[in-house]
C-alpha cells in the first residue's frame, strides 16, 4: 500500500511551512538525498531532501499550501512501483488552497477552511475570508473606518517567515521578563589589528566575528547565558552555538555557528561569511538553522549607534552590537530575569570588554 509522506520539522521554531515548489510529479522515482520539494519555513527557504528511496504516488498539499509539521504531504510507493497508486482524494478532502494567515486565524476562530471561496490570487483564502466566514449568517458587519484620505489601500500578506518572528517576538514581549544592560566596548586595538591585516592582504575577520569569538568564550565562563527556561527549571546546555542575525530584503534569519567557542576566529569569519551570504541567497540548509544557545545582533554596518534586541526564546540572552563612534562600542545585553540577574549581565559585559581589549587572545 501507498505511505504517507509528512512534513518534516527543518527548524527549531518551525510549526508550518509553506510548499514552494514540487521538484518531483507524481509517478517519478528518487533516490535517498534526492531534493524532493523546496519549503519556506519561519527562517528560510530550504530544500528537503529524501531520507529513503521511493515513487512519488501522489501530491496531497500544493505549491503555496501552508502545512503544519506532521501533515501529509504526498503519498509513496515504493521504488519498484509494485504498490498500488492511492485512490484520489475527493474533492472536499483536499487542502484549501490558504494563505498561511487564514489557516491561522481559521484556527483562531473555529472556521473550517473547507466551502469557503477564496478572493485572493488564484482563489487562494485570505484572512478576510475567514473573518467573513465567521461572522453569523445575518450579522451585521461592523463598518471599518474609511481610508479614503489615505488613499488607496494595498494589503500584504505576511511569508510564513515573516509571521513566525512576528509570532516568536510577540511570544518573547508577553511572556519573558526582560532586563537590559548597556556598556561601551574599547575598540582601538581590535581596529589596528584588523587595519594591519588588511594592509598585509590577509583575510580580515569582521568586528561582529570578534565578538561571536568573545561571546562564545564567555558563554563557558558564563554557562546560565547558554540556557533556557523551560517548565520553572533552567537547561544549560554543553555546546555553544552562537546564533548571528542577518537583515535580509523581507525578513531577519539567524544562521548558527556550531560549537563556536572551540573555533578560531579565523574559521568563526568563515562560518559567518558562508551563512550570511546563504542568508540573503536563502539558499540556507536546516541544519544551518538549528540549535541556537545565543543571539548575536549587529547593526553598526547601518550607522546604528546602539539598539535593544527582542530574546529569540527559549534562549535566554542576546547581545545588540551597535557601531564604533571613535574607539568605543556600545553593547546591550537583554537578559530572561527567570534564569539571570542584573549583576550577571553587568559582569558578562564587563569580561566582554576585557576580552576585546585583547584581541590577540581572540585571534589566536
Amino acid at each position: 500500500m501507498a505511505r504517507e509522506l509528512t512534513m518534516p520539522k527543518l527548524s527549531d521554531s518551525m510549526a508550518d511551512a509553506v510548499i514552494v515548489r514540487w521538484l518531483k510529479s507524481p509517478g517519478d522515482s528518487f533516490t535517498r538525498g534526492e531534493a524532493l520539494i523546496e519549503v519556506e519555513t519561519d527562517k528560510a527557504t530550504v530544500v528537503y531532501e529524501a531520507e529513503a528511496d521511493g515513487r512519488l504516488d501522489s501530491i496531497l498539499a500544493p505549491e503555496g499550501a501552508a502545512v503544519g509539521i506532521g501533515e501529509p504531504i504526498a503519498t509513496l510507493a515504493n521504488g519498484a512501483g509494485t504498490d498500488p497508486p492511492a485512490a484520489p482524494a475527493a474533492a472536499d478532502g483536499e487542502r484549501p488552497n490558504a494563505t498561511p494567515v487564514a489557516r491561522r486565524t481559521a484556527v483562531e476562530l473555529g472556521v473550517s477552511l473547507h466551502g469557503i471561496a477564496g478572493s485572493g490570487p488564484g482563489g487562494r483564502i485570505t484572512r478576510e475570508d475567514v473573518e467573513q466566514a465567521a461572522e453569523p449568517a445575518g450579522a451585521p458587519v461592523p463598518e471599518r473606518p474609511s481610508a479614503a484620505g489615505k488613499g488607496e489601500t494595498r494589503v500584504v500578506e505576511l511569508t510564513a517567515t515573516q509571521a513566525t518572528i512576528a509570532r516568536r517576538m510577540a511570544q518573547s514581549a508577553t511572556t519573558i521578563p526582560v532586563f537590559t544592560v548597556s556598556a561601551d566596548m574599547n575598540m582601538q586595538l581590535v581596529a589596528a589589528l584588523r587595519a594591519g591585516a588588511r594592509e598585509e592582504g590577509a583575510e580580515t575577520p569582521s568586528i561582529n566575528d570578534f565578538v561571536v569569538r568573545a561571546a562564545a568564550l564567555l558563554l563557558r565562563e558564563f554557562p546560565r547565558f547558554n540556557a533556557s527556561y523551560a517548565d520553572g527549571k533552567i537547561e544549560c546546555y554543553a555546546r555553544v552555538n552562537v546564533g548571528i542575525a542577518v537583515a535580509t530584503d523581507d525578513a531577519l534569519l539567524v544562521p548558527v555557528v556550531h560549537d563556536a567557542d572551540r573555533k578560531t576566529l579565523a574559521e568563526i569569519a568563515a562560518d559567518t561569511r558562508r551563512l550570511a551570504e546563504a542568508a540573503r541567497r536563502r539558499t540556507l540548509q536546516p541544519e544551518d538553522l538549528r540549535d541556537a544557545t545565543f543571539t548575536v545582533s549587529n547593526l553598526g554596518m547601518f550607522g546604528v549607534r546602539s539598539f535593544t534586541a527582542i530574546i529569540d526564546p527559549p534562549q535566554v540572552a542576546i547581545l545588540a552590537v551597535g557601531g564604533i563612534s571613535g574607539n568605543a562600542m556600545t553593547v546591550t545585553l537583554s537578559c530572561d530575569h527567570r534564569v539571570v540577574y542584573g549583576a550577571d549581565g553587568a559582569r558578562f559585559l564587563s569580561r566582554l570588554g576585557e576580552l576585546l581589549e585583547r584581541p590577540l587572545v581572540l585571534a589566536s
